[in-house]
């Protein structure tokens, strides 16, 4: 097996503590070029969240079950499936 395909997303804090918590298992993001030419026909294993830009920031990786085109109130979006949580490094709890 080749090294292992990482899609790297940055969170705000009250979705970071959702999936922590296991409440939410979906990530969403507008259909916009940007997000388009990282998640049509990609294939990753997992998500690396990160709460923030800095070097001490809570992280969790989370498996990758696949991405899909929908709409919510009304807005084109890719959802994200969110697999089990991998690794949680700095986290403390919610909010």
């Amino acid at each position: 097996m080749g090294e292992k395909r990482i899609l790297h997303l940055t969170l705000e804090r009250q979705y970071f503590d959702e999936i922590a918590l296991g409440r939410k298992t979906e990530e969403y993001r507008e259909q916009k070029n940007y997000w388009a030419t990282r998640l049509e026909g990609r294939e990753y294993d997992t998500i690396i969240f990160r709460n923030g830009y800095g070097p001490e920031v809570p992280e969790m990786e989370v498996e990758f079950k696949g991405v899909r085109k929908t709409t919510r109130k009304g807005d084109a979006i890719y959802a994200i499936k969110l697999g089990k949580i991998l690794t949680l490094k700095r986290w403390t709890g919610p909010a």
